[in-house]
């Protein structure tokens, strides 16, 4: 699975509003401070914002006092809706839909993979929310994936 820059820039933005929004649900947060806090490059992340507030993921006021805060509860942002917002469906093989598939031959069953691998990227991503990340607690299910053998080597 890859991770766009996009996706994990903006999940690391909406963190520091998820916790500045603890603090004060009406407070505003300039994107050169997100930024800075998670050394994000102002200009992209900028663009990020505006996605993500197009999106219905943040609301936005101009000015000296401007900046950005989130237009939801953290517990109702789930990491799945964000990187759908900015990369279109979390699991496509060549841009479709994986059940859209039609293989004939050897390979006949080779959509019933790809379905089942969106099945299993859906069973993380649909239910971990910016509140449980940002106080590490994370559904039983994901943590239990955590702990399964080899879960954390690389191959």
């Amino acid at each position: 699975m890859h991770v766009s820059a996009k996706v994990d820039y903006a999940l690391r933005a909406l963190l520091e509003l998820a916790a500045a929004s603890e603090q004060d649900k009406s407070k505003l947060t300039k994107a050169d401070a997100l930024a800075q806090a998670q050394q994000i490059p102002t200009k992209f992340l900028e663009g990020i914002l505006s996605t993500l507030r197009n999106s219905g993921f943040l609301i936005s006021q101009r000015g000296a006092d401007g900046g950005y805060r989130l237009a939801m509860d953290p517990r109702d942002i789930h990491v799945a809706d964000v990187m759908r917002a900015l990369d279109g469906p979390i699991a496509a093989v060549r841009g479709e839909r994986p059940e859209d598939l039609e293989y004939s031959g050897t390979a006949e069953h080779l959509r019933d993979v790809w379905v089942a691998t969106r099945a299993a990227l859906r069973s993380v991503l649909e239910v971990v929310t910016l509140e449980d990340i940002l106080h590490g607690k994370l559904p039983k299910t994901v943590n239990k994936l955590l702990d399964t053998p080899g879960a954390w080597e690389r191959r």
